[in-house]
């Protein structure tokens, strides 16, 4: 049975609302992480890039500006409740709160025919949003925006391994020779095992599930921890100049894969670990 029918506007309006707060400030978990890393940070440079980008969140904020000029692609995770009649289509919808908020902002128009490379002006096109959907229980709607920039997006990589090799290796030595071009201190999203393409979603799921672990963040265990210490270990640092902390926080989603395969997916995250939620009850 139906317990609750929402308004299409309802709908574009949240998804523009999340938008734009996600484009202007960081969520309160990702702020700590920063000022924790800046606290310990034993080289002055190091430590001044990240009071530079502790005051460019703080200006963001104060201007209800962008945090950087590169706004992203406008990705968005839908918890949609079982109980709620969605008498529209949900993607038209979010887009249409998608080219509301570039304009509102405004968001530079990032979206781009992968062959033509003609710009759609709005942050909307095939594909996007890229929408991700969950069903929960309930009636109400959450949907949380994440925008997601180039920079970290390029150096993000995915590698079908041999059986025998290492993945935590594979990984460090990956995550060496592309952070310091990804905007660092990164956050990353990695996904172990699966398919070639599970293996992607689970990395994208991984950045998303840090945001939905509440205002703490996450904590890390396992061979996070190793992989967390052996990345930092790297000296690579904020904004790839040297440093204590490459890596602000990462985490693992892992599914069983074929006995004769071992792909391995890690999705980049820069400093701006951008997401808002805006919920409809």
């Amino acid at each position: 049975m139906v317990d609750r029918e929402v308004q299409r506007g309802e709908v574009a309006a949240a998804a523009m609302r999340a938008l734009q707060r996600a484009e202007t400030s960081l969520p309160a978990w990702v702020l700590k992480r920063i000022e924790q890393a800046k606290e310990r940070e034993s080289r002055p440079l190091a430590r001044h890039h990240l009071e530079f980008m502790l005051d460019n969140v703080r200006l963001a904020e104060e201007g209800a500006l962008p945090l950087c000029q590169d706004t992203g692609l406008p990705i968005f995770h839908v918890q949609v409740g079982r109980g709620l009649n969605l008498g529209f289509s949900l993607a038209d919808a979010v887009a249409e709160g998608v080219r509301a908020a570039t304009e509102a902002v405004p968001l530079r128009p990032n979206a781009v025919h992968p062959l033509t490379r003609k710009n759609s002006g709005d942050n909307t096109g095939m594909g996007i949003p890229d929408i991700i959907i969950d069903y929960v229980g309930g009636c109400g709607l959450a949907l949380s925006a994440f925008p997601k920039g180039a920079g970290s997006e390029n150096m993000s990589f995915l590698g079908m391994l041999n059986p025998a090799d290492d993945p935590l290796d594979f990984i460090v030595k990956s995550v060496a020779e592309r952070a310091a071009n990804a905007c660092p201190p990164l956050f990353l999203g990695i996904g172990l095992g699966g398919t070639f393409d599970l293996a992607a979603r689970m990395a994208k799921r991984a950045l998303l599930d840090m945001h939905s672990l509440g205002s703490s963040g996450i904590s890390e265990e396992g061979e996070e921890v190793q992989l967390l210490q052996r990345i930092n270990s790297l000296g690579i640092g904020p904004m790839g100049l040297g440093g204590d902390t490459t890596v602000l926080g990462l985490k693992i989603e892992r599914a069983f894969c074929h006995t004769a395969s071992l792909p391995v997916a890690v999705n980049f995250q820069c400093w701006a670990n951008r997401c808002a939620t805006e919920v409809i009850r």
